[in-house]
């Protein structure tokens, strides 16, 4: 397999406890130890408040795996993932890998603790090659000049913005963001994307985790369908289209324990670019 370190060295990157982040949040109601008391704190606020959010967290990753499953079907050999996350088994490279032993992946992340644990995301298979990229996912030409490491850009990639914008506000830059990393990509790529959303919960609940996500020094703007859709302008969606998480293709995997009487609250779709 090839393996490329991540630019900069553990020892350097200071990781701040001061106050919390969502990859290590999303790593606690998944029920992992990579996370500090800061993150535990919002975490057991926001999970007193709405105790399906834990399975919301696992449906979401589900439908990573669904949807890479999915794309590596299509015959897409190349992915691109920002806002990884603290590794979690399978992690994306692992399943696309299932399919496609050859498939090349390059992670993105932003948090230091996820750079901690780049050795656990760059163990795949000896054919394809696995990638880790410390970035700010707005700081778009820094990923794609190194992602060319080890993507072929004249060729398709699937880009995986999973659980991510939504910490991005629309002054944060987040549409533009997305433009260009589209306009990077070849034709016959695809973007997965999962977003959280207030459409299919009362506005005073939305409102409530906006504040308390806000109290904690972080962004969490929850997009609307019209909204989420922007997204996706000039790209192909395939079937189903827009859904909520727990609707595409369920059948390609294994429900999520907990799901039956839980919304989702995450719109989810697949397009390619023509």
């Amino acid at each position: 397999m090839e393996q490329q370190n991540a630019d900069t060295p553990v020892r350097s990157m200071r990781i701040d406890t001061g106050r919390p982040h969502p990859a290590r949040m999303y790593d606690w109601f998944l029920g992992g130890k990579d996370n500090y008391p800061v993150d535990e704190e919002l975490g057991r606020q926001l999970v007193a408040f709405a105790p399906a959010i834990p399975v919301m967290a696992r449906m979401n990753r589900a439908f990573m795996h669904r949807a890479t499953r999915w794309v590596a079907g299509q015959g897409v050999r190349q992915f691109l993932d920002i806002g990884t996350g603290i590794p979690t088994e399978p992690n994306l490279h692992q399943v696309a890998q299932e399919v496609a032993p050859d498939a090349r992946v390059v992670y993105c992340d932003n948090d230091p603790i996820v750079l901690a644990h780049a050795e656990a995301l760059l163990h795949g298979t000896a054919e394809g090659a696995v990638d880790y990229v410390q970035a700010d996912a707005r700081d778009t030409a820094a990923i794609l000049e190194h992602a060319r490491k080890v993507l072929d850009f004249d060729r398709p990639v699937a880009l995986s913005l999973i659980a991510l914008l939504h910490f991005l506000g629309d002054d944060d830059g987040a549409y533009e963001l997305v433009e260009r990393l589209k306009e990077a990509l070849a034709p016959g790529s695809w973007l997965i994307m999962s977003h959280l959303t207030p459409d299919f919960h009362p506005e005073e609940a939305a409102q409530k985790v906006r504040d308390m996500y806000k109290a904690g020094g972080l962004t969490l703007d929850l997009r609307g369908r019209d909204r989420f859709a922007r997204f996706f302008e000039g790209l192909e969606p395939a079937a189903p289209g827009i859904v909520a998480a727990e609707e595409w293709h369920p059948e390609l995997g294994e429900p999520v324990a907990g799901q039956e009487d839980v919304h989702s609250g995450a719109y989810v779709a697949v397009a390619r670019k023509p």
